[in-house]
């Protein structure tokens, strides 16, 4: 005989299975729209022009590599391809290496005035340097970094440190303090103490402020446009144009150039994904 709590739970039990899978519909759908503009891209950089316009969604020959072989031999891809690893990787070096110094300061020291630090760093979440492009430029002009690396070096830096700053902020006040308590004990000094016990803790929260950063720096068009004159050091979203004429636009080899392009962020992601799921769940569980 079937009971009233029997149904209740029969009622929960589907409740809860038509919850997951309404889930797991949503999860997929999403996936496959973010995955299929990337299959896509990929899929046409093995095409000619005909062929992409032709046959879209088709499947291509992809033992042939002719839009590969034209990307590196008709353009300066090995050389745009530097210049944006110069640029991000240094940028990327200072704005963790700055931001997690300014944050252990900021969660670790009790001092008048470190509220307001803190928010003049998260201010700059809600200010965008294209506002004052023109004043940067004149800047630049006058201090003789225009057209050079480092002026955007500059701009990256700043744009990074206010979420850098942020985010680690909030996990170094998640620490034990104790951890401190014992180094100093033991005779520490503060700069070891940071270097040697703090920031290695901080590796899942650094990884998580690095992919914040690294996409937009890697992928950034607008300030290399601005302030890049010079072919020899433009980065690869710029260099890419080169494949986009006033008449006619190679696409097959433009989808390989940002196949390549997309390449070492995609294997950097898929390398420290461990971390970023560890920092994303840290905190999760005590």
């Amino acid at each position: 005989m079937t009971t009233a709590a029997d149904i209740s739970g029969k009622r929960g039990l589907l409740a809860t299975y038509g919850r997951d899978g309404l889930i797991q519909i949503v999860l997929i759908a999403n996936s496959v729209v973010m995955l299929a503009p990337i299959a896509i891209m990929v899929m046409s950089a093995f095409k000619g022009n005909m062929q992409i316009f032709q046959d879209p969604f088709g499947i291509p020959n992809f033992t042939d590599l002719t839009n590969f072989a034209m990307v590196v031999e008709r353009s300066n891809f090995l050389r745009y391809l530097w210049n944006s690893i110069f640029v991000t990787g240094v940028s990327m070096a200072l704005i963790l290496s700055l931001g997690t110094m300014a944050a252990y300061a900021i969660a670790r020291y009790d001092f008048k005035g470190s509220a307001f630090v803190l928010l003049f760093f998260m201010a700059g979440l809600m200010l965008p340097l294209k506002l004052a492009i023109i004043p940067l430029f004149i800047l630049f002009r006058d201090l003789g970094i225009l057209n050079t690396h480092w002026s955007l070096v500059a701009i990256y830096v700043a744009m990074g440190l206010p979420s850098t700053v942020f985010i680690m902020t909030g996990f170094i006040r998640t620490l034990p303090r104790e951890l401190e308590d014992a180094a100093r004990m033991d005779g520490a000094s503060e700069a070891l103490i940071m270097w040697k016990i703090m920031i290695p803790l901080c590796r899942p929260a650094m990884v998580i402020a690095g992919i914040y950063n690294v996409v937009p720096i890697w992928n950034d068009f607008f300030f290399p446009l601005v302030f890049i004159q010079n072919d020899a050091l433009k980065t690869l979203p710029q260099g890419m144009t080169t494949f986009m004429g006033e008449y006619s636009t190679n696409y097959g080899a433009l989808f390989a150039g940002l196949t390549l392009a997309a390449a070492p962020i995609t294997i950097l992601y898929i390398l420290l994904s461990k971390q970023f799921i560890n920092g994303m769940t840290s905190g999760a569980v005590k």
